[in-house]
């Protein structure tokens, strides 16, 4: 086990956790650091079910990890990759003909969408690093007009229409985030010939004991679930219930696992060792090596993401020097007093977050399940909570 920070650093970190749910910041919190040997810090505040329980959140919480199920996806991936299952620079109709009747969305006539044919065939490998010129509608005005004129739905609700929506560019020409990683779990599942559940108990969180990470939580399991939480008109938090439907169509590669901080940390730990953890390898050292270098060429992670959907989510804006690796978004410059350049993290849309370090041989992750996704108030103590850590180092 990693031995573990002092008294005192131990403590600012707790303060920074109860302060944003004493603050009224989050709702709830949990977070964990680890470094290669095992876990520095585990923490939490807060109650699972706000006005409805006194079950304290901790690190054997459950909650909704979002869009951090897309790196789990993304592994699956490479290990088809690894045993030549899999080639990144296959056509992703190929596997799935119907990707390629997928049309750029231009714009729009009155009400009417003007689409026309890509230009060219997108990859997995730009189903991976977010090349195919797939959205989402909170982050893309177009898209989301195209979902309210049409009535397609997102991905969401776990139907399978979801997958007819449009491309917003042409493969290749521009890194936009959306849902390339729910067609990349299909194309997991294709190459399987099994679906993408069976696909990560077997190869990832099974090899890892991460025994609380699933796709659909039993009966005991979500009875220590958070539930996702929302402002009332009075500025209080109040519980929105389950978004997520329990019976969905298909395995959300790109949003659908719910795992604990402390099962996710385990993830997280093999990642920073290069691919594996207690004997376990779910990865090459060398296929680890790539998903923390920059895979998207001259391409930038965009400085600011302007919302389109204000409830579910805020505008991001993390500024210029930001790459895409291998399912991971990238600094590439040290980060004052945080992380330092070549780290690789990712979010969750219901507010966790998390980052592998691996010059400074840390990992951590912060928990909650709110909307709308990083308000300032969320994103401030997501900063707090990483600068105390590295105060501790």
């Amino acid at each position: 086990m990693g031995s573990g920070f002092d008294g005192a650093a131990t403590a600012a970190i707790d303060e920074v956790l109860a302060g944003a749910v004493r603050t009224g910041a989050v709702p709830h919190v949990a977070a964990i650091v680890a470094d290669r040997d095992g876990v520095l810090y585990e923490g939490g505040a807060g109650v699972r079910v706000a006005g409805e329980s006194d079950d304290p959140v901790t690190t054997g919480t459950q909650f909704r990890i979002m869009s951090m199920t897309k790196m789990v996806a993304t592994v699956a991936a490479l290990q088809q990759v690894e045993r030549g299952e899999l080639e990144l620079d296959a056509p992703v109709d190929t596997f799935l003909p119907e990707f390629a009747d997928l049309q750029v969305l231009e714009g729009f006539d009155g009400d009417t969408p003007k689409l026309r044919p890509a230009g060219n065939r997108a990859t997995v490998r730009n189903l991976i690093t977010h090349t195919s010129g797939l959205a989402y509608w909170f982050w893309d005005a177009d898209l989301a007009r195209y979902e309210k004129v049409t009535g397609l739905p997102n991905v969401v609700p776990g139907s399978l229409e979801a997958f007819t929506a449009p491309l917003v560019t042409d493969p290749g020409t521009r890194f936009v985030y959306g849902i390339n990683t729910d067609w990349l779990g299909r194309v997991v599942e294709k190459v399987a010939g099994t679906t993408l559940d069976v696909v990560v108990k077997d190869g990832i969180t099974g090899p890892l004991g991460m025994d609380d990470t699933m796709f659909r939580l039993d009966a005991q399991r979500y009875a220590n679930c958070v539930s996702v939480h929302v402002r009332g008109e009075d500025g209080a938090w109040t519980s929105a219930g389950e978004i997520l439907n329990q019976e969905p169509a298909w395995w959300a590669g790109g949003h659908g696992l719910y795992s604990t901080p402390r099962d996710y940390i385990r993830f997280e730990r093999a990642l920073l060792r290069g691919g594996e953890l207690d004997g376990a390898r779910i990865l090459r050292q060398e296929t680890v090596d790539a998903a923390f270098t920059n895979q998207i060429g001259d391409l930038d992670f965009p400085a600011e993401i302007p919302t389109a959907d204000p409830p579910i989510t805020a505008s991001l804006n993390v500024g210029p020097g930001w790459k895409w690796g291998y399912g991971l978004l990238l600094n590439t410059v040290d980060v004052p007093g945080a992380r330092r350049a070549g780290t690789g993290a990712w979010a969750g849309l219901f507010n966790t977050h998390f980052f592998i370090d691996r010059t400074s041989g840390i990992c951590a992750s912060i928990y909650t399940n709110s909307l709308p996704f990083i308000t300032e108030e969320a994103w401030q103590t997501y900063a707090d909570f990483e600068a105390a850590v590295y105060a501790a180092l």
